[in-house]
Order: structure tokens, then C-alpha cells, then sequence
């Protein structure tokens, strides 16, 4: 369930119909499969398209690697309380190398789990961003260390792009595709 969702209550927003999906929607669903999130953002074809263009970018075509831009989604995904957004993310960050055990880390402190600096910092930056809506001084320089400006203007905008998504799966009532999903511990 997203935040305050019971997975048993209904979409505030109901999935567009098959029929009525334009050219855009389904040659994202020919991609995806008909995912909720598409379905039903697809109710707003202008919004929509941009939209899909933006997130495309930053999960198929950006410069972080899908580790690190699988972290920072997961550990949003906690902090906006989006089980929609985790269930599906939760099977790409296998797919870029998290284990089970990291995955399950990112709903709890991060002094508890034994990351690398690299992911510590990812999920520090995640943090504050959250916390704080930037980054302190101390980490921008971790950052700066590892990443160019590229990457450094990536990551931040994933992390607000995923809590944007969040607030919208979560407020339009999103429900997963697979019930077994609705937890967010989906396996």
C-alpha cells in the first residue's frame, strides 16, 4: 500500500480503458507491460508525454549507474511510504546488483547496515534531500568527489523526480498490478 492507502481502497483515479489509450501509451505499455502508474498518469496525454520523456531519461538513458539510481529510488520510495514505487523498483535493483539483504537495509537506519562509501553516500544524499530539501556542504563534497556535474545534477533530480511520482501514486491511490505487491514486500 502507498501511504495512508489501504491496498483494498480504491483508485481516487481509475486506469485508462485499452481502448482509449493513444499512440504514446501503447508503445509504453508494448515496452512495460500495462502498468498502473502509465495507465493512469495516461489520463493527462500532454502531461503524460512529458512526463515519460523525463522519466525514460533518468531510469534508461542517464549517466548514474543502476545501482546507485536504484538506491536512491528504493530509499525514497521508503521515506514517501510508496509501496507501488517500491515493488517495482525492488526487482530492478536486483537486476543492478542489490542483494535481498541491502534491499531490505534501505527501510532502516543506515548506521545498521555495513555500506560501502559510494552507497552511503547515495543514500546520505537521498536523506537530506529528503530531510532537508538539499544537500549539506560535507556531502556535496563526497558527491563532487565521485561524480562530474552531470551526475551530480542527475542524482538530485532523480531523487525529486521519485518523490514527485511518490506523491502521485500515492494521492491518486495507485494500486499495484499484482496483489501480492500492495505490502510492498512483494516477492
Amino acid at each position: 500500500m502507498c501511504a495512508d492507502t489501504p491496498g483494498d481502497r480504491a483508485p481516487r483515479i481509475a486506469p485508462l480503458p485499452e481502448e482509449r489509450w493513444d499512440d504514446v501509451l501503447k508503445a509504453v505499455t508494448a515496452a512495460t507491460g500495462p502498468l498502473n502508474v502509465f495507465t493512469t498518469l495516461a489520463r493527462h496525454p500532454s502531461l503524460f508525454q512529458s512526463w515519460i520523456g523525463l522519466g525514460s531519461a533518468l531510469l534508461m538513458n542517464g549517466l548514474l549507474p543502476g545501482r546507485d539510481r536504484e538506491l536512491a529510488i528504493l530509499r525514497t520510495a521508503h521515506h514517501r511510504s510508496c509501496a507501488y514505487e517500491w515493488a517495482h523498483h525492488r526487482d530492478l535493483a536486483l537486476a543492478a546488483g542489490l542483494t535481498e539483504e541491502e534491499i531490505d537495509a534501505l527501510r532502516g537506519d543506515l548506521g545498521a547496515h555495513p555500506w560501502g562509501d559510494g552507497d552511503r553516500m547515495v543514500l546520505t544524499a537521498a536523506d537530506e534531500l529528503h530531510e532537508r530539501g538539499t544537500v549539506t556542504d560535507a556531502t556535496w563534497v563526497e558527491l563532487a568527489g565521485r561524480f562530474g556535474e552531470a551526475e551530480l545534477i542527475e542524482l538530485v533530480m532523480l531523487v525529486g523526480h521519485y518523490h514527485m511520482v511518490a506523491f502521485t501514486l500515492n494521492a491518486l491511490r495507485v494500486q499495484s498490478e499484482d496483489p501480492g505487491h500492495r505490502d510492498g514486500e512483494g516477492r
